[in-house]
């Protein structure tokens, strides 16, 4: 009676270390690389009222594409193009039913206040011969690449000024080369030019909507996740007003859900 006894102590004491494991592992997140400067923000809220951890991985949303293809163990995929989370859940790599549109992004032409570019001119002041590098980022995984190279098409700029190009890997990569110094001027994410470091070096203007096509941002829970309870709870937490209300103030569009 006291082995029988032991046996059920033991394999009690083993069921919650797995659980608290599984606990502290919370839910892995792939996010795009413009909600670098608010997602964590939001992360913490959730963490703070669940109690439930979030491990975010900044990229570009075309790598990761990639990776979860191939079976990268992520839970969430917050992707800047919602192209990849509806092609996840048509090839039966995501949950079906999960594709949730989050946000509408933003691109602005961005540079240093030192840098004596008037970026108020708009996207003309990149065939100056003072602007001797751009910054955007790889349109080949990019999707504010994509939009950067629609809005100089839409402005018969591109062939123009296409030699200047530094290309970032991903938008925040992107920003970067901008704010160090390695381009004049950079094509970033609305988001990122009003993060706080962005905003207290550089100015930027806005570039018009109509002239590329829309940034339609979309997130989902993956099909392989081991936490996809954990994974739905923090996705439907990116739809209460409050955090709305965060997304909108880093200029984000956030589409009214579908009643």
């Amino acid at each position: 009676m006291l082995n029988r006894l032991c046996q059920i102590s033991v394999a009690t004491a083993l069921l919650l270390t797995v659980s608290t494991v599984c606990l502290a592992q919370g839910v892995a997140v792939a996010a795009a690389s413009d909600l670098q400067s608010v997602l964590p923000g939001i992360a913490a809220q959730f963490e703070k009222e669940t109690g439930q951890s979030v491990r975010l991985t900044f990229g570009s949303s075309g790598n990761f594409f990639a990776q979860i293809q191939n079976g990268a163990p992520f839970d969430l995929f917050l992707s800047a193009d919602i192209d990849y989370p509806r092609r996840l859940e048509s090839s039966g790599k995501a949950e079906r039913g999960s594709v949730y549109e989050y946000a509408v992004g933003r691109i602005v032409l961005w540079t240093r206040s030192d840098s004596g570019i008037d970026v108020k001119r708009g996207l003309a002041v990149l065939a100056d011969a003072r602007v001797r590098r751009i910054a955007i980022a790889n349109p080949e995984h990019a999707p504010y690449g994509r939009a950067a190279v629609a809005a100089l098409r839409h402005e018969h700029l591109y062939d123009r000024v296409k030699d200047k190009f530094v290309i970032g890997e991903n938008i925040s990569q992107t920003a970067q080369f901008a704010d160090s110094g390695s381009a004049d001027v950079g094509l970033i994410a609305l988001a990122l030019a009003l993060s706080p470091a962005l905003t207290k070096t550089g100015t930027y203007v806005e570039i018009p909507e109509s002239w590329h096509p829309p940034i339609e941002q979309g997130a989902v829970v993956l099909a392989s996740s081991r936490q996809k309870t954990l994974a739905r709870q923090f996705l439907a937490y990116l739809q209460k007003p409050e955090v709305v209300r965060i997304l909108r103030s880093y200029g984000f569009a956030v589409p009214q859900p579908a009643r």
